[in-house]
């Protein structure tokens, strides 16, 4: 690169840094924010994971509850279980409800999962609480929509709540502060690949 592009190249950087330095001094509200990861791509728990082990690197307790999965084992568990101070991990299910086939039972174990859900909102030392696959749930109807959107919109000014599945309610998506929508591109379980140990458990 020739010093005069290496000059138009330091004096663009220095117009973005200006312009985002700009932008960025508008940004001084802190809040607990409500974060919905949905869609029928791949990677909401994942990306919802992450968060959990972004907040758990800065010293924060947090909390996750998994409804629908807890028929088996996982990665994932077995990692948060190492760090009891930090992370409450429960998977609270029993697995998909065409494997349970049993209505009352799958709205038995959303109910005892929600409950621990409101009681880590509510819990002061937790500062962050992941209700996984909850989506799912509200799109069975085993847990009133109305009921999950009371509870986490009079949630503690600096909580944080993520909430996973698919299909998320519009009324869910509405009240949100951020709402990322997987798009399944492409997948391997359809060209015959199963699910594997360490990509979806």
């Amino acid at each position: 690169m020739s010093e005069a592009d290496e000059a138009r190249h330091s004096e663009k950087m220095r117009r973005k840094q200006a312009a985002q330095a700009k932008i960025m001094a508008n940004k001084t509200q802190e809040k607990g924010l409500l974060i919905v990861h949905t869609g029928k791509g791949k990677g909401k728990t994942s990306a919802a994971l992450g968060m959990v082990v972004r907040a758990i690197g800065h010293g924060m307790k947090v909390g996750v509850v998994q409804f629908v999965k807890g028929a088996m084992a996982t990665g994932e568990k077995a990692v948060f279980d190492a760090f009891p101070d930090h992370v409450a991990f429960k998977p609270m299910g029993e697995g998909f409800t065409w494997d349970t086939q049993d209505r009352a039972r799958d709205i038995a174990h959303a109910r005892a999962a929600w409950d621990e859900v409101k009681r880590m909102i509510a819990d002061p030392s937790c500062a962050m609480v992941l209700a996984d696959e909850l989506n799912i749930v509200l799109r069975y109807d085993y847990l009133p929509v109305d009921e999950v959107l009371a509870a986490v919109n009079a949630r503690p000014p600096m909580k944080h709540v993520i909430i996973t599945g698919r299909n998320a309610p519009d009324a869910l998506v509405a009240a949100a502060d951020l709402v990322t929508d997987m798009v399944m591109v492409k997948h391997p379980f359809r060209s015959g690949v199963k699910a594997q140990k360490g990509i979806e458990f």
